[in-house]
């Protein structure tokens, strides 16, 4: 069996014949590097060489088997060691598995076939953790704020400071901003980079679930608690347990809803519909909203208790049309990306096209740049983006100098209408290609189809 990386093994046989004889047989693998030794000392030597697997003669001229596994397993406690014995003696195999050994073989002449299969289990094992701590530090290196998260703007710069802060405790921490500023992906980035990240991140859209559904799907609930429930079903709070718990558009949450929330936070229990027993979890929360949350509680809409016990580190994501040359920053990553994924030659943006995106406000800020950059990418001729080759609705023709008079609730709806249709024309109506360009749930989409917002053609 070949591993990711080569795989170290130490063989220590005081037996000169043994030695050589399992270190032939563990060879045959050209994926393992031998190296066998005869004493302890000359094995502990040559520790600074990070073995994976140790092969341990019980009976040596320096040293005893407890003895010198004792001293492995405090120096190198990740190698796993292989104790091989002429003795049969359960109480010495027992007390040596308690003291770390992986394994206890008595040496016949079957000890090298089952040293071979007992190595090939642990380099499964082995191959399996360093394939995690590869995904582990891709995530980490995605989540990089300053890697994930483009802008030199000033406001970008004070963003990834608090991103920092945020990073090196376990603050709850509220986000606010417009729709498409990538408040998930700072949730992301935080936790990522915090003392969490290898726990879950689990994220919540509460406007995306139906409010009868909602208590379900945060707190779960026993088998038979209302109907459908057919099963126990274990809620979002459990499953972020030891990591980071994202609440999206937490200004849609019912005001009954509101109360049990605040009841979780305040004892960090929980208890599934259907079930008096009370369930302790470990989970760091983030929120985050489009609206004033202070004016939502002004009128009635949000609980002011629940309010300031979600507060925390405040963040307030910038808006694209405030962030200046960071527009032409991200839009030049997005058409690098775009352009890689589907096997195109490499798009640039025209003079032009670059004065155009400076001068268009972006209300549906830098998911709407994505689309409209990517859209660019499929409609050009040749690999230079053109003014015209840019799909924005009612773009003004001035300096890029504010934000136009018109930027309300209905632009910013008519924005996002014309974004999703475009994609879905370019898509031949593929819904799930569309959301997952786009970053959206598909049932925002289907539910614009049923209200004829927008068509499939």
């Amino acid at each position: 069996m070949s591993t990711p990386l080569p795989v170290t093994i130490f063989v220590v046989e005081d037996n000169i014949w043994y030695g050589e004889l399992l270190e032939y047989k563990l060879a045959q693998n050209p994926d393992y590097l031998i190296r066998r030794f005869t004493t302890a000392q000359a094995c502990f030597e040559h520790l600074g060489e990070k073995p994976d697997i140790i092969t341990l003669d019980y009976t040596l001229p320096d040293g005893k088997g407890e003895q010198v596994l004792r001293q492995l397993k405090e120096r190198l406690p990740e190698a796993s060691v292989i104790v091989i014995s002429a003795q049969e003696d359960v109480r010495t195999a027992v007390g040596l598995l308690r003291e770390g050994a992986y394994d206890y073989l008595v040496k016949d002449e079957e000890t090298a076939d089952r040293l071979w299969n007992t190595v090939n289990n642990i380099c499964k094992q082995l191959r399996l953790r360093r394939e995690n701590e590869r995904l582990r530090e891709q995530i980490g290196q995605r989540y990089d704020p300053r890697r994930a998260i483009l802008g030199e703007s000033p406001q970008m710069q004070q963003l990834f400071t608090l991103i920092d802060k945020a990073a090196r405790t376990n603050i709850t921490v509220s986000l606010s901003g417009e729709t498409g500023t990538g408040k998930e992906l700072v949730a992301k980035a935080i936790h990522f980079q915090s003392e969490r990240s290898a726990g879950p991140f689990v994220a919540v859209n509460v406007a995306a679930i139906p409010r009868e559904l909602l208590e379900s799907e945060l707190f779960g609930h026993e088998k038979g608690a209302f109907t459908g429930a057919v099963a126990r079903r274990i809620g979002r709070f459990e499953e972020a347990h030891r990591g980071t718990l994202f609440l999206d558009e937490i200004a849609e949450l019912d005001l009954s809803l509101q109360a049990k929330l605040l009841r979780v936070l305040q004892e960090r229990e929980i208890t599934r519909l259907g079930s008096n027993a009370r369930i302790a979890f470990d989970a760091r929360l983030m929120v985050a909203t489009h609206r004033d949350l202070a004016r939502e509680v002004r009128e009635g809409r949000f609980r002011e208790d629940l309010y300031y016990r979600l507060l925390g580190l405040p963040i307030q994501m910038p808006p694209l049309r405030e962030r200046g040359r960071d527009v032409l920053v991200l839009a030049n990553a997005f058409l690098r990306d775009f352009c890689a994924q589907n096997h195109m030659a490499g798009c640039a943006l025209s003079a032009g096209a670059e004065q155009k995106l400076l001068r268009y406000p972006f209300p549906g800020n830098v998911r709407e740049l994505k689309a409209v950059v990517e859209l660019a990418a499929v409609l050009a001729e040749g690999d230079e983006i053109q003014a015209h080759d840019l799909s924005l609705r009612d773009a003004p023709t001035s300096s890029p100098a504010g934000p136009p008079a018109e930027t309300g609730p209905e632009s910013l709806r008519a924005q996002t209408t014309a974004i999703v249709q475009r994609y879905l024309d370019a898509h031949n109506g593929n819904i799930l290609q569309v959301a997952a360009k786009l970053q959206i749930g598909k049932s925002t989409i289907y539910r614009m189809v049923q209200n004829n917002e927008v068509s499939i053609r």
